[in-house]
């Protein structure tokens, strides 16, 4: 790589000493934007898994959950570590006792090394950000937060459902109290320019986020996304295109903002656009030969 910004398996690696893998898991969680107090659709790109198709059932428990998802990956690491990841919905939209035991559950665990949570920004309230606090305190804790855009039409567009200052504050907030920040950004919203995507890689790497997230657009069947594709209203970014846009923002990522990163996964069962994004080894190739 032309510049010193490390993607998230070397950081990782520096960091523990050894390979460490992501286990997704699911918390049985909803989100204000489903339950009726922002919404109930949902964000317009959002699957009915709330982004959590690759988690166990929340109806296991975290332990259990944890356990399938290292014998997942039993064939591509030894004796390595693990972060749990709580992925589905949002993450920390829950009574801050049910939150405790999940997350207390999870970071206990011998194998675990870092606990990270997905959540939105509007939905840190100040003793879910006393517990984050608290079991930093035993292990490094992540915030990964889904900003996706700092455009407002786009956020609009999106259902985003807050506006940008509540990304800064909850930002403010979670690294005060020493807890690392991930966020989440969409390559190929529509209407959205290349310069748009730009401004947004520039705004988060600002915003004292220690890491970020590219996730190229995916149109999910059973999303209202998918109705707006089918009804030819609007276009997915082409490979070629994703690469060129891609190259761009590595390039303005700063050495102290590590890249978690790059593409994203669509579930395959309902992923219906683009269709490119599938062949993850192939894609994977092209971002080492392009990008990297």
């Amino acid at each position: 790589m032309s510049r010193k910004a490390m993607l998230l398996n070397e950081y990782l690696r520096e960091r523990f000493g050894c390979k460490v893998y992501k286990i997704a898991l699911n918390g049985g969680f909803t989100c204000p934007n489903r339950d009726g107090k922002l919404g109930t659709r949902g964000c317009i790109f959002c699957s009915e898994g709330g982004s959590g198709e690759f988690a166990e059932s929340a109806r296991l428990s975290i332990t259990k959950q944890i356990e399938l998802g290292k014998e997942k990956v039993a064939g591509k690491i030894k004796d390595g570590k693990y972060i749990a990841y709580f992925q589905a919905y949002t993450g920390t939209y829950d009574k801050v006792e049910r939150l405790r035991a999940l997350f207390t559950e999870a970071i206990e665990h011998p194998d675990i090394v870092v606990l990270s949570v997905a959540t939105r920004p509007d939905c840190l309230p100040e003793e879910v950000l006393d517990l984050l606090e608290e079991l930093n305190r035993k292990k490094p804790v992540w915030v990964e937060l889904g900003l996706q855009t700092i455009h407002e039409e786009s956020a609009r567009y999106i259902r985003r459902g807050y506006e940008l200052p509540v990304y800064d504050k909850a930002v403010k907030d979670l690294r005060a109290r020493g807890i690392e920040v991930i966020t989440h950004l969409i390559i190929g919203l529509p209407g959205e320019t290349r310069q748009d995507i730009l401004e947004s890689v520039r705004y988060v790497c600002r915003s004292g986020a220690s890491g970020i997230k590219l996730q190229l657009l995916h149109i999910l069947k059973g999303t209202d996304l998918e109705k707006e594709y089918q009804e030819g209203l609007i276009e997915v970014l082409s490979e070629d295109e994703y690469i060129e846009i891609l190259k761009e923002c590595v390039d303005i990522i700063p050495e102290n903002v590590i890249i978690h990163r790059l593409t994203g996964d669509g579930d395959k069962k309902i992923l219906l656009a683009p269709m490119w994004s599938a062949n993850k080894k192939h894609v994977w190739n092209k971002i080492q030969k392009y990008v990297l």
